[in-house]
């Protein structure tokens, strides 16, 4: 690629030439139009931008990229076009191939998995796709913060709200970008994150942080990503109202981009504007007006996305603001200096006129697919689990029907089926070829596909109906009545406020007892933003897959039926929550004596009440004296975890040894204090007690002594998961007998 030179070529003497390179703009259609071919040849436009609206498939993205720079060589533009993408993967692509692009999961989703490398691998690939048809840069990473993540419709694209994680995994991904041959566009400046909205087109939304809180926060990544190498940053479109600052369109101000982002962050990369196309800025500016505030705040690149007549009105104001002194000579030839410097890194005539194409792509086609199982597969989160519901097949019977409610949604923007059918064209039978095949389907289409993944599972023993603002209908009332677990799929639910009543009222229909005692189980799977029932506990199962793709809904059924153990976590400060809700308490273990007796028949009284209605507890007719054999040929150690101050029992654990067998023969806690670690700490000491036992060479649940608790209770669904939390519990490594307790542990 040709170096950058400092000095201007006299060929940019020519203002008209000069004024072109400043400017980023975009067309409307999936072919050259004369419009976008004037806007290049006859005013020299020196950058474009391609949108969901251009593009059909990877071919002929690489052919039209070729084709636009074919029109600038000819026009006798000195350096190539920079042509920009956004591809952000979950519900943001612009390009959609099904057999050579891949999807990939969204910002947030690759944070869930909580691996910066991913997030490199996922950019990387994702960057090597988009060059292979032409592409040279990407209007990425997502640098915002989500400060007030319920209500910002920026939602998955960032990765969360911990703004030294968004710096970290936007510098991962910006990183792999770069590697790939990418230059790379920060966004969006100073951030989305956290935004009011007064809910008129008419109205900018608002940034009322000041700017000690956005440097704390909302900056850090811009920040960070700076001092790591970011090509360019794209500043919002958006107010800014606090006690430092007033002012109506970032994008349009020197104080946001000369003094915040240049003099206070450092930033000597290319600016670009949000799309100036935005109905707010014409009443309030003009767009012609609008694009001399621009050059003037500091950017470098005006971004115009569709509007011919606007693009050329902004055209035209740059020309009156240079010929009337209001914009200096100097000033464009400052940032025909950075964006010449940009394209040198990133673009030649050799390669802008050469793209690899399908034969590159097909080479890395294979592996990158494999990535984006593993994304996926890493970033489904089991955000709660309270009751245990999780896997199905082994909390429902062969006989039990599932019941799964979705909601009704538009397709993603760069599904397959979005092209077609907005065509307004297609069959029936049309549509139901889009909605059966491709990676990003319509929301109706990928629902219907997850319910056929259940209906496999289930042997055909699946409900599936859609549900709508209309709220709980007869038919649902009737589904949840066959039903014996339920589950609801919410999108942005915050937001779409309907999903969020609908679920509520289907719970509060769940956790009413049925005929036979039993409650149906209710799992909600958020396929968008995690957000939607985060800090809701009455919601007991909670899974976040980030987005409705084919590829994470494959992943939710894997997990759903224990063929895949979910690894993602919440991120950012949902993440440190959740690690602190499940860390491990050690509660002080006691041994048993007769001053217990009574606070135990006390605690088995309590246990077995709270049994199933219709199960008989396995504690029926037992009582303190029931673990006691007074046989001087079996060893007996009790424990208990107790209140010292009360002396009331939280839980009970019973052990046996005989000369080389030791028993676990009873384990139980009170079910007001479950879920807090005790049953943990009972189970370490038996097994810390057993294990230092000469001559034990293993370990058993349960135990035939008669009028001893026998062990994992039999209740339906109960067995399976009892095991897997006995086997998987961490054991201390004492030597018994030459025998570590975690060997002996796995003889069980």
């Amino acid at each position: 690629m040709a170096a950058f030179q400092e000095d201007l070529d006299p060929i940019w003497d020519d203002m008209d030439r000069a004024m072109g390179q400043l400017f980023m703009m975009g067309w409307e259609g999936e072919e050259v139009t004369p419009q976008i071919r004037s806007l290049i040849a006859d005013y020299g436009l020196g950058s474009v931008i391609l949108t969901a609206k251009n593009l059909k498939s990877a071919a002929d993205t690489a052919r039209l990229a070729q084709e636009l720079q074919i029109i600038a060589r000819d026009a006798g533009h000195p350096v190539p076009l920079i042509i920009a993408l956004d591809q952000e993967n979950g519900g943001v692509n612009s390009l959609y191939d099904e057999e050579y692009i891949c999807q990939y999961p969204s910002a947030m989703g690759v944070a869930a998995a909580g691996s910066p490398d991913l997030a490199y691998e996922v950019a990387n690939a994702t960057a090597l796709e988009v060059s292979s048809v032409g592409v040279n840069m990407i209007l990425g990473p997502v640098l915002d913060v989500l400060n007030n993540a319920q209500i910002q419709p920026l939602g998955v694209r960032a990765a969360g709200d911990d703004p030294h994680e968004a710096s970290q995994y936007g510098i991962a991904s910006m990183n792999g970008y770069k590697d790939a041959g990418l230059t790379t566009c920060g966004k969006h400046f100073p951030s989305y994150g956290n935004l009011t909205f007064l809910g008129s087109t008419l109205d900018m939304p608002i940034i009322t942080e000041t700017l000690e809180q956005l440097s704390l926060g909302a900056l850090v990544p811009f920040r960070n990503a700076i001092n790591a190498g970011l090509d360019a940053i794209m500043v919002g479109g958006c107010a800014i109202n606090n006690k430092d600052m007033n002012i109506m369109h970032a994008c349009l101000s020197k104080e946001v981009v000369d003094d915040l982002l240049r003099r206070d962050l450092g930033f000597n990369g290319v600016v670009v504007s949000e799309c100036l196309e935005m109905e707010a800025l014409n009443v309030d500016i003009g767009f012609r007006g609008g694009c001399v505030m621009a050059i003037e705040a500091g950017c470098d690149l005006v971004l115009l996305c569709r509007s011919f007549s606007v693009q050329k009105e902004a055209l035209s104001g740059l020309k009156i603001g240079l010929e009337n002194g209001m914009v200096s000579v100097d000033r464009v030839r400052t940032s025909l200096r950075r964006v010449l410097k940009l394209k040198a890194s990133c673009t030649s005539w050799e390669k802008a006129l050469n793209p690899p194409g399908l034969k590159l792509l097909s080479k890395f086609h294979e592996s990158h697919l494999s990535l984006s199982t593993r994304a996926y597969d890493n970033s489904i989160t089991v955000m709660r689990d309270n009751n245990q519901l999780l896997p199905l097949s082994h909390t429902m019977s062969e006989s039990d029907e599932l019941l799964l409610l979705t909601p009704l949604l538009k397709p993603l923007p760069a599904s397959a089926a979005t092209k077609f059918l907005s065509e307004g064209k297609a069959t029936a039978i049309d549509h139901d070829r889009w909605m059966d095949r491709g990676s990003i389907m319509s929301g109706e289409g990928v629902f219907r596909e997850l319910g056929r993944q259940l209906a496999r599972q289930r042997r055909g023993k699946l409900l599936h109906t859609s549900y709508t603002a209309n709220g709980v209908r007869p038919t649902h009332e009737h589904l949840i009545e066959r039903a014996s677990s339920i589950i609801i799929v919410t999108a942005d639910a915050t937001r779409n406020l309907y999903q969020s009543g609908f679920t509520k009222h289907v719970s509060m229909m769940c956790s009413l007892p049925t005929s036979t005692g039993k409650k149906k189980s209710l799992i909600v799977v958020s396929v968008s933003s995690p957000y939607d029932f985060a800090r809701d506990k009455s919601i007991g199962t909670y899974i976040c897959t980030y987005d409705f793709t084919e590829t994470a809904m494959a992943a939710l059924v894997r997990v759903l039926f224990g063929q895949l153990r979910p690894q993602g976590s919440l991120p950012g400060s949902l993440r440190k929550v959740a690690k602190a809700q499940k860390s491990r308490q050690a509660w002080l273990v006691e041994s048993f004596s007769e001053k217990d007796v009574n606070s135990l028949n006390t605690l088995i009284q309590t246990v077995s009440k709270a049994s199933i209605p219709g199960s008989p507890s396995p504690l029926w007719g037992a009582t303190a004296l029931s673990f006691s054999l007074a046989d001087p040929s079996i060893a007996e150690a009790h424990f208990v975890v107790r209140n010292s101050s009360t002396g009331a029992l939280y839980g009970f654990c019973a052990t046996y040894a005989t000369a080389t067998i030791g028993h676990i023969g009873a384990l139980f806690v009170d079910p007001s204090k479950r879920n807090l670690s005790i049953g943990h700490s009972l189970y370490q000491r038996a097994l810390r007690s057993l294990t230092s036992r000469p001559g034990i060479q293993s370990i058993k649940i349960g135990t035939r002594i008669p009028a001893i608790y026998p062990g994992v209770p039999s209740t339906e669904g109960s067995v399976p998961r009892l095991r897997r939390w006995l086997g998987s519990a961490p054991l201390d490594s004492t030597r018994a007998g030459g025998q570590s307790g975690a060997a002996a542990a796995r003889r069980f």
